[in-house]
């Protein structure tokens, strides 16, 4: 049986966001849960930027927007927090596009707007 990438990282991830979640249940807004996060990944000792800015290169030039991930975790996991019903196609496709642009090979999605938190994980 083969390890996934970044499984105990993942884990460590995964178990604060369950404890954010068990703590505040669903129906906040995703701010109050990234306030939680950042407070929790602080309080472990885990490293972790927030609102983390990449450009986009496009050919051999910067676009004027940027991408902004809610989270990077461990210098290598990127964490796209959600509070809504329904996870979508339209996350998931963001999540990819945040490690396309910042080099990373692992997202997590994590999703609070439900009773049961919901998580998904993409490597690229």
């Amino acid at each position: 049986m083969s390890k996934l990438l970044y499984e105990d990282l993942t884990y460590k991830i995964i178990g604060i966001c369950m404890e954010v979640h068990n703590n505040l249940g669903p129906g906040f807004l995703e701010i109050v849960y990234k306030d939680a996060l950042e407070y929790e990944f602080t309080q472990s000792g885990i490293p972790f930027e927030r609102e983390k800015k990449y450009e986009v290169k496009y050919k051999e030039i910067f676009l004027p927007h940027f991408f902004y991930a809610d989270f990077i975790v461990f210098d290598k996991i990127v964490l796209e927090v959600k509070s809504v019903s329904e996870l979508s196609s339209e996350f998931e496709a963001q999540c990819i596009n945040y490690m396309k642009v910042s080099g990373n090979r692992l997202s997590l999605l994590v999703n609070f707007g439900k009773s049961k938190l919901d998580s998904k994980r993409f490597i690229l």
